[in-house]
């Protein structure tokens, strides 16, 4: 039996939102995967998280500062956070880009997981979530191709990366959907095929992600 964790971060709903869908394509096919699989799925803007109550939180407790007094609530949230990443054999992430960046509500849920020292390595070898899978599913809403004049403007996957993949030593893989916006906006209007086929390649390649990494492991 293996466990998804599943986050959501798209302000729009299923039926607009192409991250969300491709999500739940991922997450349809890891419970068909293997008898017993199961998915832990959280909505960061639906039910969003509060931002780190005190920057002591950054920290765990041994290399806080002596006056550090996060409050009691704070610390309990970001603890059950941290057991619920933990728990996960495999990592889910809708992460739409908005603003060149990531969604808040996903920003705040990665303030709370990355504390060096627990997750990732400070004054020590941590890395308890090393060589565990990540799927980002990030979805734009144009185009970012290298060698175009929006080169480099995606801040989100990178972030991503450094993050799950460089400081929690996950392995990382992404599935991106781009030009969602083709459809609604007149001056995108001519990349409307690329856009819808990158969408179905988006749902094909979650599909066989989630058989592949919810797949029975040998004994």
């Amino acid at each position: 039996m293996l466990n998804l964790l599943h986050l959501d971060s798209s302000a729009g709903s299923v039926e607009r939102s192409r991250s969300r869908a491709i999500g739940r394509t991922f997450s349809e096919a890891w419970l068909k995967a293997a008898v017993g699989n199961t998915v832990t799925h959280r909505d960061l803007h639906r039910d969003p998280l509060p931002h780190l109550a005190d920057d002591s939180l950054h920290w765990p407790p041994r290399l806080r500062h002596a006056e550090a007094a996060p409050p009691a609530d704070a610390e309990a949230l970001q603890a059950s956070l941290i057991a619920e990443l933990l728990a996960a054999d495999v990592l889910l992430v809708g992460a739409p880009l908005y603003n060149y960046s990531l969604p808040s509500s996903l920003k705040a849920w990665i303030d709370n997981i990355h504390v060096p020292g627990v997750t990732a390595p400070f004054d020590g070898d941590t890395q308890p979530l090393a060589g565990r899978p990540a799927v980002i599913v990030t979805s734009r809403g144009a185009s970012y191709d290298a060698g175009s004049p929006t080169e480099g403007w995606d801040h989100e996957v990178p972030a991503l990366r450094l993050v799950l993949g460089t400081a929690l030593g996950m392995e990382i893989t992404v599935i991106e959907t781009n030009l969602t916006l083709a459809g609604d906006v007149p001056a995108l209007a001519p990349q409307l095929p690329r856009s819808e086929a990158e969408l179905a390649a988006a749902h094909a390649e979650a599909a066989a992600q989630a058989a592949r990494l919810g797949a029975p492991r040998p004994a």
